[in-house]
């Protein structure tokens, strides 16, 4: 494959002009590392995007807030840093994860600043300009200083997420209760400055849950509230859940739960927009060593924006944005299993298909780059939904384990599936409501073949090449 180099942003090294593995319509910074989605507004009609960014190189250290705006959450453009550590401040270790509001027409960014090698872990807040470009850090940080006595430990204590209520402000912090498991912690205010604890919002279990929750949401969804977390798993790599229920005197009552994402998708953060839409946005990890990404000289991306809503279930339904659809070039339409396998010339594509899942014990794709092999595949009997990657040749530098979500289908629906291909980005959505994200990493992306898996079983396959965002 040709070099592309429509896929490099300004301001990106010359030599990514020829990484395929990079991506190209969706968001990274030029260079180094990204994780965490940060403080998502809709400001002056515009969206602006804050992230977890180290401005040294393609590993975690030195945390910054990144910044980008685009005008539809497809087409971003990176501006300078937003926020930076302190010298002698409570941030000086890194200006970790938060959000933001706007308090009397002032944006206002929340966020953790951590310091003594990240073993404190304190709440700051800084007011924006007109631009959201220039912060200025108030004089009275940190606003809340230290954990509840009660948790049994100080160093997990971050990711604030705030929202108005009808008496004030509302916080939560994600937290943890030592031998219990991960802890949403609930706190009050009348102005963003004097905060006052309540009491958890929820509190996990251990075994189940993990021992900590990291980056939580909370926020109101039809008739019904939802809690987002991320959970640090005991014996499995961290995941996405979520939770639907109701909000009633300062207390969350779980109604349903799930898996928001079952694979390599984390620190998801929701805002909603100036048309009522609930977004959210989400860190897509890496899926290779450290030292390969630090080779890289880049690592991490955004995946794209989904909107959220509720089923008549209440699972929760996400979709990317309908601006994506803009991006999508020469199309191709496979109908009843007139073709099994198609070559393709882009690691690009946008995929919608729909299959009659009852019709074939295994149903879905296989992407053969050179040897190197993705398969996305639906086993009737067991309900599962998987992904699995192998490598023609080993390397112990790639993940390779097998990614999988139980997707049990309501009597005679179909399978559809919506997957979005991005150089080494996957996004895998299953009938809106089962998702699974993944890296892939072929040593050579020309000559590619896309087949189907039990072609007899597609009712349709709409296969679209997508154009840069660059």
């Amino acid at each position: 494959m040709q070099a592309d180099t429509s896929a490099i942003p300004a301001g990106a090294a010359p030599r990514f002009a020829g990484d395929f593995h990079r991506p190209r319509y969706h968001f990274l910074p030029a260079a180094n590392w990204m994780n965490d989605p940060n403080g998502v507004i809709q400001w002056q009609g515009r969206y602006h995007l804050f992230f977890q960014y180290n401005p040294d190189g393609a590993y975690h250290a030195n945390m910054h807030w990144g910044h980008a705006v685009s005008d539809d959450l497809i087409h971003w453009r990176e501006l300078p840093i937003a926020i930076a550590p302190t010298p002698g401040g409570p941030d000086r270790g890194g200006v970790f994860s938060g959000c933001m509001v706007a308090d009397g027409g002032i944006p206002t960014a929340i966020y953790t600043g951590v310091s003594e090698g990240h073993s404190v872990q304190t709440q700051c807040i800084a007011f924006g300009s007109a631009d959201l470009q220039t912060w200025e850090k108030y004089d009275g940080n940190p606003v809340i200083s230290e954990p509840p006595p009660a948790l049994g430990q100080r160093r997990d204590f971050r990711d604030p997420f705030v929202w108005r209520g009808a008496d004030g402000w509302y916080l939560i912090l994600a937290s943890n209760i030592v031998g219990v498991g991960g802890a949403v912690l609930l706190y009050h205010s009348p102005d963003l400055r004097q905060w006052t604890y309540r009491q958890p919002l929820y509190v996990g279990d251990k075994a189940r849950s993990g021992r900590n929750f990291e980056c939580p949401n909370f926020f109101p969804l039809g008739d019904k509230w939802v809690l987002i977390l991320s959970a640090q798993l005991q014996h499995a790599p961290a995941t996405t859940l979520y939770f639907v229920g109701r909000f009633e005197d300062e207390r969350f009552l779980p109604e349903r739960e799930g898996v928001y994402d079952a694979g390599c998708s984390y620190a998801s953060l929701a805002h909603q927009d100036e048309s009522g839409r609930t977004l959210i946005y989400s860190w897509l990890r890496e899926g290779r060593s450290r030292a390969a990404q630090r080779a890289s000289g880049w690592s991490g991306a955004q995946a794209i924006p989904r909107v959220l809503s509720l089923d008549t279930k209440n699972r929760l339904i996400s979709q990317p944005v309908p601006a994506l659809e803009k991006l999508r070039g020469a199309h191709r339409r496979l109908e009843n299993g007139a073709e099994a396998a198609i070559e393709i010339d882009t690691l690009a594509l946008d995929i919608e298909a729909v299959f009659d899942a009852e019709a074939a014990a295994r149903c879905g794709f296989t992407l053969d780059c050179g040897g190197d092999k993705l398969t996305i595949a639906y086993d009737r009997d067991t309900s599962a939904l998987s992904i699995e990657r192998e490598y023609a040749q080993a390397n112990a530098e790639l993940d390779s384990e097998k990614q999988g979500s139980a997707h049990p289908l309501d009597r005679g629906e179909p399978l559809t599936l919506r997957i979005l291909l991005d150089g080494s980005l996957l996004e895998l959505i299953a009938n809106g409501r089962t998702r699974i994200s993944s890296r892939f990493y072929p040593a050579d992306a020309g000559g590619s073949r896309l087949r189907v898996i039990a072609p007899g079983a597609a009712r349709a396959v709409d296969i679209w090449e997508m154009a840069s965002i660059w």
